[in-house]
């Protein structure tokens, strides 16, 4: 399997879409830049305020204090509040989620932030690309530790065509009853469709025969004998997708017809 890859559960190997370590440098020093110079300006301004009242000590704890509160909770929590963003990430098209694919919390930004007062600020960025450049996806210390990456939101692929529906098994998959597909199950087998072609004869043979038979528990009656795994497949999903589409043309509808009655005057009344 690829590095630059996430295999679920099922065996499917989807792309994950990290950045390289180039854009990682770049958003890092816009985001750098950026709270560095807040930083250096609460600090003057603070100082210039009540440093004149306070020891050396004391000083010394407000400039400790701030640097905390502006090098790791502000970026913690605009991380957090942002899911995955920064000004840095946006201006190059990337957010950080966790290994998974999902969000990233508190927690992670946290950890990341964190860590990267040594690895970013402390030593100007060599630790943070160091460890990107040996890392599989691009990952720097924080990242490692809090369980993230840096994933690419825009020159990501494109999304999958749509499925066509298998002539042979037109009349079986419409007339059939298809219960709720897991989304995990529905993911999968679109993803297989979608790269069969691309999988080694063996590989492509042993899924398609193993999300065949995971898929004909949410289908009755049973399809034809003689059908081919990735067909019938193809032909549930395709027959899913025509079916949730006029669902959501008749909701859409239904919003419509709605909307207008409820902006119409009673009893015939004329809109003065």
């Amino acid at each position: 399997m690829d590095d630059d890859e996430i295999l679920i559960g099922e065996g499917v190997a989807i792309d994950t879409a990290a950045a390289p370590v180039t854009l990682r440098m770049l958003s890092g020093g816009l985001d750098a830049l950026v709270y560095g110079l807040f930083t250096f300006s609460l600090m003057g301004a603070v100082l210039n305020t009540i440093g004149g009242a306070l020891n050396s000590a004391a000083q010394g704890a407000v400039v400790i204090g701030l640097l905390v509160i502006c090098l790791v909770l502000i970026p913690a929590l605009v991380e957090t509040l942002s899911r995955g963003s920064s000004v840095g990430r946006i201006a190059v098209g990337l957010r950080i989620v966790r290994d998974d694919g999902g969000p990233a919390s508190f927690r992670h930004s946290f950890i990341r932030a964190f860590t990267a007062i040594a690895e970013v600020y402390m030593t100007l960025g060599v630790i943070a690309i160091t460890t990107s450049t040996l890392s599989a996806r691009g990952k720097r210390l924080g990242d490692m530790l809090a369980g993230t990456y840096s994933m690419r939101v825009r020159g990501a692929p494109k999304p999958l065509p749509p499925i066509q529906m298998p002539a042979q098994l037109a009349p079986w998959a419409n007339a059939a009853d298809i219960r709720r597909l897991p989304d995990g199950l529905a993911l999968t087998c679109r993803t297989f469709i979608a790269r069969a072609p691309g999988l080694r004869p063996d590989a492509r043979a042993r899924l398609g025969n193993e999300l065949f038979a995971s898929l004909r528990e949410y289908v009755s009656p049973a399809p034809p004998a003689d059908a081919h795994p990735e067909y019938v497949i193809a032909a549930v999903l395709a027959e899913r997708g025509a079916r949730e589409f006029v669902i959501e043309q008749r909701r859409q509808g239904r919003i419509a017809r709605e909307d207008q009655r409820v902006s119409t005057l009673p009893y015939g009344l004329p809109d003065a």
